[in-house]
């Protein structure tokens, strides 16, 4: 007998409504998997003993320096095989106390969740004005030093191996007297000592202070075009102790340049390290290594001195990173409010923005992004990325309204196939809250086997988020010791081969912002029960293999006594 119409509609529909809600219900069931599934990022800063607050000695001059700073760093200086941190501060100016600390911050791991300050029994209780932090050997003596960029001089200290550190600035022949911002080492001309390459951004002093406004009557923060740039510096390690600059001499000399983030990649694979140079409102430059003591800059033919547009970004933070399993090594850029990250896809050759179709485009527009940097923070095997925002201007929600001061920071996990979500929201609470942020760098603190993460605001607290459920995917932590090499292995490829694919790293200094990570590498290799192959192809030429390597455990590597 026939069905009647009525009927066959009342069926259908609800049919229709049992798959419309089922799809619902299935949806809502993916999404609570995810957020259960994510590592938990928890903030332990007060409980750890962390109680630094950053100086940037504002007391409403509104100098264009207090806007900018600083940065942090992963340090193990004592040796101990756990990461200690630093935290590079500002000071008060002249005439004007804000009752604030006027100096750096060192803080020792002790082992158990909690950390020391002993920032004077180390000899680093020295007012500076500090932008950005680079860690190294540089002496290749078995103890990481760091150098210091500031407003006026800068600095490098030396470790002496015995819990101290010594200022030897002077007698090691550097000097750049410029406005200071991110630094990185890498061994340019491959001769196993690190050398110096520092970022600098404009030509400022108070004398030359200009008053720029947002409504009109009330003094607001200039913007970098206000000023004329510096250039950046390339020191050379002659391997005794001492440096020269090579600026002019290897053409990286550049007096347009205002620049704020240094990245070091060889973007062409051909072995050599390259510099890219993220500047604020003047075009990114990226010197590749001619492989004779000089460069070429070629950021507008590779397709990154401009954005799509064709217009100069306000460029602060930057990394490299495979995040794709190409093989090479692509850039993230963090820029000025209404402007997106940029997600610079390594085709070879040239660079394209996948920012727009990874997701991270439209998620980025309104924020105001500093520090930026590739990691696995989940350890599936796919770079992820962090990036810690906040805004220059503390009145700029009364002109924007869409802006604001302090700003959530961004967690894109990496979904494969160049796909990106932000996840910020699925990792515990700790890290939704809006921050001004600017330096920041991931480090395993606990020695776990995943990344946690440090973060600095403007004039205000530093923040360490613990990775709480990381390791939960399976792992497997890589130290190098250089011999032929630079003692940290910095500039070393490390290719893994495992069931679920092939995953490539380079230990590097530099990157973020201001900011330097922990100089070791992790792969995530999800529940793979055994890594195949760990080739690691160090600067010298020497390649050092592992095989059949059991996850979840740190391997420290000596050049040349793997084979």
């Amino acid at each position: 007998m026939p069905i009647p119409i009525k009927e066959k509609i009342r069926t259908i529909t609800k049919w229709s409504l049992t798959c419309v809600f089922g799809f619902i219900y299935w949806c809502a069931f993916q999404s609570s998997i995810t957020a259960e599934t994510l590592p938990q990022f928890v903030e332990i800063t007060k409980e750890a003993g962390i109680d630094f607050v950053h100086n940037s000695g504002a007391f409403g001059k509104k100098y264009l320096p207090e806007t900018m700073g600083a940065g942090c760093a992963f340090i193990d200086y004592d040796n101990d095989g756990w990461q200690d941190i630093l935290l590079v501060n500002g000071k008060d100016w002249a005439g004007h106390p804000t009752g604030k600390r006027q100096t750096m911050a060192l803080y020792r791991n002790n082992q158990n969740g909690m950390f020391t300050d002993v920032t004077q029994k180390a000899g680093l209780t020295v007012p500076l004005y500090g932008m950005g932090i680079a860690v190294a050997d540089y002496d290749n003596d078995g103890d990481d030093d760091f150098y210091i960029s500031c407003l006026d001089a800068d600095h490098l200290f030396q470790n002496q191996g015995d819990g101290t550190f010594v200022d030897v600035t002077e007698q090691a022949g550097i000097h750049n007297p410029g406005f200071g911002t991110s630094c990185a080492w890498f061994d340019y001309d491959k001769d196993g000592a690190l050398d110096l390459y520092v970022a600098n951004y404009v030509e400022w002093t108070i004398e030359t202070d200009l008053f720029c406004t947002l409504d009109g009557t009330n003094k607001a923060y200039c913007t970098p075009e206000s000023y004329n740039g510096q250039t950046s510096r390339l020191f050379r390690n002659r391997g005794d102790g001492t440096f020269a600059d090579v600026s002019r001499i290897s053409r990286i000399e550049n007096v347009t340049s205002k620049s704020l983030g240094v990245c070091i990649f060889d973007y062409n694979s051909d072995g050599l390290p390259d510099i890219f140079e993220a500047n604020d409102t003047q075009p990114n430059k990226l010197y590749q290594n001619n492989g004779d003591g000089t460069f070429i800059e070629t950021g507008m033919i590779t397709g990154i001195a401009y954005n799509e547009n064709g217009v100069a970004t306000g460029a602060m933070g930057i990394d490299a990173g495979d995040y794709d399993g190409s093989g090479r090594e692509s850039l993230v850029i963090g820029n000025f409010s209404n402007e997106m990250m940029n997600l610079y896809h390594n085709e070879g050759d040239f660079f394209i923005d996948d920012a727009p179709i990874a997701n991270i485009g439209n998620a980025s527009l309104l924020t105001l992004v500093f520090a930026c940097f590739f990691f696995d923070f989940d350890l599936d095997g796919q770079l992820d990325i962090f990036a810690a925002n906040g805004h220059v201007e503390n009145e700029i929600n009364a002109v924007q309204s869409e802006v604001t001061y302090a700003q959530v920071p961004h967690l894109f996990h990496n979904l494969g196939k160049g796909k990106f979500e932000e996840v910020v929201s699925k990792v515990g609470a700790d890290m939704q809250k809006p921050v001004v942020g600017r330096g920041a760098a991931y480090g395993d603190i606990d020695n776990d086997g995943d990344w946690d993460i440090l973060v600095t605001t403007s004039n205000g607290p530093a923040h360490l988020y613990r990775n709480d459920g990381g390791n939960q995917n399976h792992w497997i932590k890589l130290k190098l010791i250089g011999t032929k090499s630079n003692r940290n292995g910095i500039g070393t490829k490390i290719t893994i081969k495992s069931s679920s694919g092939t995953q490539t790293r380079t230990i590097k200094s530099g990157g973020s912002y201001c900011s330097q990570s922990e100089l070791s590498a992790i792969f995530g290799v999800g529940s793979d029960s055994q890594i195949e192959v760990i080739d690691v192809q160090w600067p010298s030429g020497t390649v050092d293999r592992l095989v059949n390597v059991k996850p979840n455990q740190l391997i420290i590597v000596k050049e040349g006594e793997t084979k």
